[in-house]
C-alpha cells in the first residue's frame, strides 16, 4: 500500500497478507525450543508455512502430507490472518495438561510473530513517514517556483522574473525557447511514464549544459523558456548548439531526445521581454521542420519499431 492512504493500524491489518512465517519467526531458534519441549512432553512437532510447505519438524512425520485447507491443525495467527500452521501428533496429546501445553504454543508463537511483525512495519512506517515529511519540507521551500516533474523553475515564477528583468533594464538578455520534437510519438507508443521520462531528460540536458545566472522554465507540457543575463555575443547560439548536439548524443532503448530553438536578444530596454519570446517561438518553429525534414531524423525516433 501507498504511504499516506493507510494509517499504521490499518496499515498492519492489510500488509499481513505479504508476510512469510520465515520473516516473523526466527527457524533456527523455533526449532531449538520445540526440541526441547519435545524432549520435555513427548510432543512431536511439525510447523508449515500457509501453504503447508515444511519449515520446522521435531519428530518423525514420514509419509504425513500436511493440508491446510481441510485439515489446517492448530493456525498461527497475526492479525486475523494465519501465517503458519502447526500440527502436533495426536497420540502424543494423551490429557488436558498436554492439549493446553500445545495450545499455550501456538498462542506463544502468535504473540512473537505478532510482536516482530509489528516492529518491522513500524519501522519501515516510521521511515517512509520521515521521508515524507523532507519532500513537505522542500516542497514548502521551492514549491512555490519549482516545476514538480523536471525541477526547472515553473511558468508563474519564469513570468516573476521576465518582470524583474524587465523593470532592472537588464541588457542584453538571450531569449530561447525549446520543444521536444514529436514528444506526442513518445506518449502514444511508451505510454505517460515514458514521456515523462522524455521530458525530465530533455531538462536534465538544458540543466547540465547551463551556465550560473540561466534562467530555466518549464512553460507548457514539452516547452521550456531561457533567459540569458548579460548574455555575450554568440553566447545564446552556442548553448543552442550545445544542448541540440547533447540530446542527438543520448542514447536510449526507448526515448531519442529531439528540440527545436528558437533565439532571440533583448538590446533595447524600452523593449518587454514577453515580446522576444514570441519572436523566438517563431523562430523555434522555423527550427522544427528545419529538423523533422532532416535525413535520418525519423529513422532516429522510431528506433525501436523499425
Amino acid at each position: 500500500m501507498a504511504f499516506g492512504t493507510l494509517s499504521l493500524e490499518k496499515r498492519l491489518k492489510e500488509n499481513i497478507k505479504n508476510y512469510s512465517v520465515e520473516q516473523l519467526l526466527d527457524t533456527a531458534s523455533l526449532t531449538d525450543y520445540l526440541v526441547v519441549l519435545a524432549k520435555v512432553t513427548g510432543i512431536s512437532f511439525l510447523v508449515v508455512d500457509r501453504h503447508g510447505e515444511k519449515e520446522v519438524c521435531v519428530g518423525n512425520f514420514a509419509g504425513f502430507r500436511p493440508d491446510v485447507v481441510n485439515a489446517p491443525g492448530r493456525k498461527i495467527r497475526v492479525y486475523n490472518r494465519t501465517v503458519a500452521h502447526m500440527y502436533v501428533k495426536e497420540e502424543d496429546v494423551k490429557d488436558s495438561v498436554s492439549v493446553r501445553l500445545v495450545e499455550t504454543i501456538v498462542r506463544t508463537l502468535s504473540e512473537q510473530a505478532t510482536r516482530a511483525y509489528e516492529q518491522i512495519e513500524t519501522s519501515i512506517y516510521a521511515d517512509e513517514l520521515e521521508k515524507l515529511l523532507e519532500k513537505e519540507q522542500y516542497r514548502s521551500k521551492h514549491g512555490e517556483y519549482e516545476d514538480a516533474l523536471t525541477g526547472t523553475l515553473n511558468s508563474t515564477y519564469f513570468e516573476s522574473r521576465l518582470k524583474d528583468l524587465d523593470e532592472e533594464q537588464t541588457i542584453p538578455v538571450g531569449v530561447i525557447c525549446v520543444n521536444i520534437n514529436d514528444w506526442k510519438y513518445a506518449d502514444d507508443t511508451y505510454g505517460h511514464e515514458e514521456s515523462d521520462r522524455l521530458i525530465r531528460t530533455v531538462a536534465h540536458i538544458l540543466k547540465e549544459e547551463a551556465k550560473e545566472g540561466y534562467v530555466i522554465a518549464r512553460c507548457g507540457g514539452d516547452l521550456f523558456h531561457i533567459l540569458i543575463p548579460y548574455a555575450r555575443e554568440g553566447e545564446s547560439e552556442s548553448y543552442v548548439n550545445h544542448i541540440q548536439e547533447a540530446c542527438n548524443r543520448f542514447e536510449d532503448p526507448h526515448i531519442a531526445p529531439s528540440i527545436a530553438c528558437g533565439i532571440a536578444v533583448k538590446y533595447n530596454v524600452e523593449q518587454p521581454l514577453s515580446d522576444l519570446i514570441s519572436d523566438a517561438e517563431y523562430e523555434m518553429f522555423n527550427n522544427k521542420i528545419e529538423i523533422k525534414n532532416a535525413s535520418g531524423y525519423r529513422q532516429r525516433l522510431e528506433k525501436i519499431t523499425l
